[in-house]
């Protein structure tokens, strides 16, 4: 692993323009599309006014950069009600790939996300998308729900719990562990 990057919490103005400029070529493969790409103007209006009468969620936007300060991998996500946190995007250059930048992203934004009170953090993933999935289960993700969508296909969707309590909730829903103490008293048993 090359620990040569830096992970950085940016501001929305400076993360836009970086991210714009690799998002097509980290996705140059991907058969999704931007719903706005599937609106008309008409349609894209009315987007925008039920998006504004949400009010501003709270959003966090990750940069990597290697020792040159180029910008090489990013994460960004928003506030969902309550207190869930969306993954919405996340990539690494292809050149800079295989290097732990994408672990490390995970990492940061895990961290980030708990110390602000966040109970959980999900993300959508093409279910084939395994240079996502498998970096995400051994931070401590799990398997949610499949789903099927217009714009992305098969989608898998992973969560992490940052209450270990709703963390065992979840290994024993799945059938992988049994309740102990603290599930007995949350359950009443």
């Amino acid at each position: 692993m090359d620990c040569t990057f830096t992970i950085r919490e940016m501001s929305k103005e400076d993360f836009k323009p970086l991210f714009q400029r690799h998002v097509h070529a980290a996705f140059a493969d991907d058969h999704s599309y931007a719903l706005r790409d599937a609106l008309d103007d008409s349609e894209q209006e009315q987007m925008r006014k039920l998006d504004s009468r949400l009010g501003e969620a709270f959003a966090l936007y990750l940069g990597a950069f290697d020792p040159d300060d180029r910008f090489v991998g990013w994460t960004w996500g928003k506030q969902e009600p309550k207190a869930k946190f969306c993954m919405v995007n996340s990539g690494v250059i292809e050149e800079q790939r295989r290097r732990g930048i994408y672990s490390a992203l995970v990492r940061s934004t895990v961290e980030t996300i708990s110390d602000r009170g966040f109970q959980v953090i999900y993300s959508r993933h093409c279910a084939t998308n395994n240079a996502v999935i498998i970096p995400k289960l051994k931070a401590g993700f799990v398997i949610s729900k499949f789903e099927i969508d217009d714009a992305h296909g098969v989608l898998v969707h992973l969560h992490y719990y940052t209450n270990k309590v709703r963390r065992k909730a979840m290994d024993y829903r799945t059938g992988s562990s049994a309740p102990d103490n603290d599930l007995k008293r949350l359950f009443k048993l």
